[in-house]
């Protein structure tokens, strides 16, 4: 079986799993608190250092194994149907790569993430609608004040899809939320140009 040869069943059994999208008020929608009106917000597996989901994200965004990617999109987005918040999204957004760092890893581990949920919810469909016009620097090590500064203005909706975000609900999508300054920021740019609703899904929360 081909997506058992990406992500063993052994593995999908030992990875820690959430149940976010099934909990409101999760740890994850908690971040956002105060902070912008999403509708939901989900992570699929618990970040921790030295494991499995440490190790899959690495072969993901470092090593070129690109199948990981559409694979946990599929196998969350399965589940992420089980919440009628979730089955309701209409537009799957990755969060963007600046071009250049694009042009280096060669493809976005988040794009990857997106369009593999869009292929397990059905009536979604997957859309590049916003883009990172701002190259900024590592997150890494930052406190929460600083991430929110590094992303406060780095984002803009693509032009040719501005139009297609108008009273859409959105699913906003990221590999890992920290902090969630990044997805914030995103966020409003999509809420700022019309969107009807945003909800949030990761493919860990650290």
């Amino acid at each position: 079986m081909q997506s058992e040869a990406i992500i063993c069943l052994k593995c999908r059994h030992l990875l820690p799993r959430t149940g976010y999208h099934l909990r409101r008020g999760n740890p994850v929608e908690q971040l956002f608190w105060g902070r912008i009106p999403l509708i939901a917000a989900s992570a699929c597996f618990e970040f921790r250092k030295s494991g499995g989901v440490q190790n899959m994200l690495h072969s993901l965004k470092y090593e070129g194994v690109r199948d990981i990617g559409l694979e946990i999109g599929r196998i969350y987005g399965r589940e992420l149907m089980q919440a009628d918040v979730f089955a309701e999204r209409e537009l799957i957004i990755p969060v963007p790569l600046h071009p250049n760092k694009l042009r280096v890893r060669g493809y976005n581990q988040s794009e990857l993430f997106a369009r593999g949920l869009a292929e397990s919810i059905p009536g979604a469909a997957f859309s590049p609608a916003v883009e990172r016009i701002v190259h900024t620097s590592t997150q890494t090590r930052k406190s929460r004040f600083e991430r929110w500064k590094n992303v406060e203005t780095v984002f803009s909706p693509s032009g040719d899809y501005i139009a297609a975000l108008k009273n859409k609900r959105i699913l906003l999508v990221d590999d890992v939320v920290t902090t969630g300054a990044t997805l914030e920021s995103c966020a409003a740019v999509l809420l700022r140009n019309g969107a009807h609703s945003v909800a949030i899904a990761c493919i860990a929360a650290a």
